[in-house]
């Protein structure tokens, strides 16, 4: 009865699937515009990286699927905006990241039911049905929690350059810069990504005819960095009327900094006790073998 239900509830899910692709919808106003304002402000950065990828026959199909699945996610007003302010951070396409979603979940799904099959491990077809089902949907979803994860890391990273960069500002208006001045010589400095997203942006400012603290609110927007948008809005301030900013900034750049140590404070302090709780596991094996003889002699 298992078996006939799962069997029966992976048809159904496909027969779902299979028509979802096949009817095309009406694409809303909102999930148009929301594609054109997305296409227009793709960095450059991102377009160069997807032009540096292999044409080799995995690389197509994945291409392929994966621009299928994003056309159907826009005509259906599918936001995705989590994902794709990851992908923003690490620099990738939607279309390279859904690709690879459908490729490894379609592996999953046809490699591990095919092993328990092969080794035996069950008689029946429900075993391999469950395990198929299951192993799809981790593979499916996996890429997902690895990009995140990714994705967080290189945003910490990027709070760290912009401390450098608030920095860089003051010093540069202490020199007797303007603000926009500033900002574009302390995002000079360097060749890190974080630096060039910054520097890129606020050359965009100038051709697109922005303020650099509209362009600043733009990335922060686009990479998630809430620490970009605060700082666009002092900057906004700043530019309209005239405040004094160089302290402002060299407070904003101390107070990121002290956050970041704490962050890094409480991540060794997580370590620690992670390392606690394995040495006492250890500890506890290793009572368990040298008490497990004299246990057993007790019970002869």
């Amino acid at each position: 009865m298992i078996a006939e239900l799962a069997a029966g509830a992976v048809a159904g899910g496909g027969l779902a699937l299979l028509v979802m692709l096949l009817v095309q919808p009406q694409p809303g106003i909102a999930a148009t515009l929301a594609r054109l304002e997305r296409g227009g402000r793709r960095s450059a950065v991102t377009r160069s990286a997807a032009g540096e990828r292999t044409d080799g026959r995995l690389d197509r199909a994945r291409e392929s699927i994966g621009a299928r699945l994003e056309s159907e996610a826009t005509l259906r007003g599918w936001q995705l905006s989590r994902t794709r302010t990851d992908l923003a951070v690490m620099n990738r396409t939607l279309t390279h990241h859904l690709g690879t979603k459908a490729l490894l979940g379609l592996a999953a799904f046809i490699w591990f039911p095919g092993v328990i099959t092969l080794l035996g491990y069950s008689n029946s077809l429900g075993v391999p049905i469950v395990v198929a089902v299951v192993a799809g949907f981790v593979g499916f979803m996996l890429p997902d929690l690895q990009l995140h994860r990714d994705a967080e890391s290189r945003r910490r990273d990027f709070r760290h350059v912009v401390g450098s960069f608030l920095d860089l500002v003051a010093m540069n208006l202490a020199g007797g810069r303007g603000l926009p001045e500033a900002l574009m010589a302390a995002s000079s400095f360097g060749g890190h990504w974080a630096m060039v997203r910054l520097r890129q942006a606020l050359s965009n400012a100038r051709i697109m005819g922005l303020t650099p603290w509209e362009s600043i609110a733009r990335l922060g927007e686009d990479l998630g960095v809430e620490e970009l948008r605060d700082l666009a809005s002092a900057l906004a301030l700043a530019g309209d009327e005239g405040a004094r900013i160089r302290t402002s900034l060299m407070a904003r750049a101390e107070s990121m900094r002290r956050k970041e140590l704490v962050d890094v404070e409480g991540a060794a302090g997580e370590s620690s006790q992670s390392m606690l709780l394995a040495q006492l596991l250890m500890c506890i094996a290793f009572l368990v073998f040298l008490s497990y003889p004299a246990v057993s002699q007790l019970g002869s």
